[in-house]
């Protein structure tokens, strides 16, 4: 039975609850942990920032009252935390967690995966190299990017979209720093931290016609309760728009209202609009990427298979 408490297995174990934003994670993973003794980790590469609270829909602070939260609201803006970040920041955590259940929830595949089979091992990047390299590349397109990435590292270039600025810089940082094409680094992987563990693996799937609703409400929830406001205080931190932070659904949208661009109603419209399309990306990129070992379930069925009960808003 999914999602019951494991630890009469061998070995030490682990619950994995991923699934598409909005669609009841965090409410499972809290409940879970309040019942076996568990801790709840975050698995979500935008939850880690401290600037975004309600836009990136972190567990509320009664929640992280009723069971312990890690990894939450740890990282300031300004940094471009990694997947790589992620699995040494939960390798340095574990050995404090001996006797409670780790519950990894959110919806982030490269964090999952980062969590059992490991990553490549890329190169640092100087900081002046890379504040060097976006300062030429700022009045550039996207598109113009590409072409120069193609010149430099043309297996590269053939592996991103055209539109996929960031990653297009991320391939040319490491060309500047080191003189050899991203894809050389791609081969070595250092086993994740719960290389060896036994882990139960969980994708929530609610039905796509109720996710649309769900993401569309907890948007104009997210507005109600200060998303504005938080997304107003980034703006004036003038950061690098390259910054994943910078690229959170409705963060680009609710700026650009900021700065007189577009309606508040054309804010959000974007907003639920780039969230769902996520959501989409989610479904098929954990179809298509992640095992077999994975159990789609709804959130309500893995509410009753667990024994739990968790809050709707959850």
């Amino acid at each position: 039975m999914p999602l019951s408490d494991p630890r009469a297995a061998c070995g030490p174990v682990a619950i994995l609850i991923a699934g598409p934003t909005a669609s009841g994670k965090s409410g499972l993973a809290t409940a879970l942990a309040r019942r076996h003794d568990g801790v709840v980790i975050n698995t979500d590469s935008m939850q880690v920032y401290a600037d975004l609270r309600r836009l990136t829909a972190r567990p509320s602070a009664e929640a992280e009252r009723t069971a312990p939260h890690h990894l939450y609201g740890h990282v300031d803006g300004a940094l471009n935390y990694s997947a790589g970040h992620f699995a040494r920041d939960v390798e340095a955590l574990l050995p404090g967690l001996e006797g409670l259940l780790p519950i990894f929830v959110g919806g982030t595949g490269l964090y999952f995966r980062a969590l059992e089979d490991g990553l490549s091992e890329m190169p640092s990047v100087p900081d002046a190299i890379r504040s060097e390299l976006r300062s030429w590349a700022k009045p550039l397109t996207t598109e113009a990017l590409h072409s120069a990435l193609s010149r430099r590292d043309p297996q590269g270039a053939t592996a991103l979209r055209v539109t996929d600025r960031a990653r297009i810089m991320r391939a040319l940082e490491v060309h500047a720093a080191t003189g050899r094409p991203i894809s050389e680094f791609h081969g070595t992987r250092t086993p994740g931290p719960l290389a060896g563990y036994t882990l139960q693996k969980v994708f929530l799937a609610p039905a796509r016609e109720l996710l649309r609703q769900r993401i569309d409400l907890r948007f104009h929830q997210m507005i109600a309760e200060g998303a504005i406001e938080e997304v107003e205080r980034l703006r004036d931190r003038r950061l690098d728009t390259l910054l994943p932070i910078m690229r959170a659904h409705g963060v680009p949208g609710l700026i650009a209202h900021l700065d007189g661009a577009i309606s508040l109603d054309e804010a959000i419209v974007r907003g639920q609009s780039d969230t769902r399309r996520y959501a989409k990306r989610q479904f098929t990129w954990f179809r298509h990427q992640m095992g077999s070992d994975w159990q789609w379930v709804t959130p309500e069925a893995a509410a009753i298979e667990a024994g739990v009960s968790v809050p709707a808003e959850q």
